[in-house]
């Protein structure tokens, strides 16, 4: 775990949070009108969640954006993704990360893989694994809220407050009222100013 305090030190101090996509690959050229729609469709559904000040509207959001992470793209990663899911539910975690690494391989910009791939592993306790899986998905897709409360947790966890509390204000610049969060951030705030004292 001490072996990703750095990088992910780097990703919380040093990351914007971007406005708009992500470069593609090059020689992405098949893919790339998906590519660019879904771009669009997000940068459009991340700006409404920052402006939203309803917390059920931003949840709505929220939904939305999910849904669209959940698109790949690829009807067979696609299908993947939805075995690895089935799998998860019925904890057999193996079957599920042997699916996710299919997906991985065939579409290794897919942001969602590696999330749901760190998900996983979050599960079965491989909290290094499950860091890395966070940072590729937030080099990949840096406002990915879900990836960044998952990380915060597993900072909170391992006791690197600090870095859990930058990681929680990180997810509330993307969805400002996303209630978890929001709780989180008083808490940890909380706990390190009576460490402090």
């Amino acid at each position: 775990m001490r072996t990703f305090m750095p990088v992910l030190a780097a990703l919380l101090i040093a990351s914007p949070v971007p406005t708009g996509a992500q470069d593609l690959p090059a020689g992405d050229m098949a893919a790339k009108p998906f590519e660019e729609e879904h771009a669009e469709r997000l940068d459009e559904l991340f700006r409404d969640l920052k402006r939203e000040r309803n917390e059920r509207a931003a949840e709505r959001i929220s939904q939305r954006i999910w849904r669209e992470w959940f698109r790949s793209g690829s009807a067979t990663v696609d299908l993947m993704m939805h075995w690895s899911e089935e799998a998860t539910k019925e904890k057999k975690f193996d079957v599920a990360l042997d699916f996710l690494d299919q997906a991985i391989v065939l579409k290794p910009g897919y942001a969602e893989a590696w999330n749901r791939r760190a998900t996983v592993h979050f599960m079965m306790d491989s909290y290094s694994k499950a860091m890395s899986d966070i940072e590729r998905t937030l080099r990949l897709e840096p406002r990915h809220f879900g990836a960044l409360t998952g990380m915060a947790s597993i900072l909170k966890e391992t006791g690197e407050k600090e870095l859990a509390l930058r990681a929680y204000e990180r997810v509330l610049e993307v969805y400002p009222m996303m209630r978890a969060a929001q709780e989180e951030v008083g808490k940890l705030a909380d706990e390190l100013a009576g460490d402090r004292i």
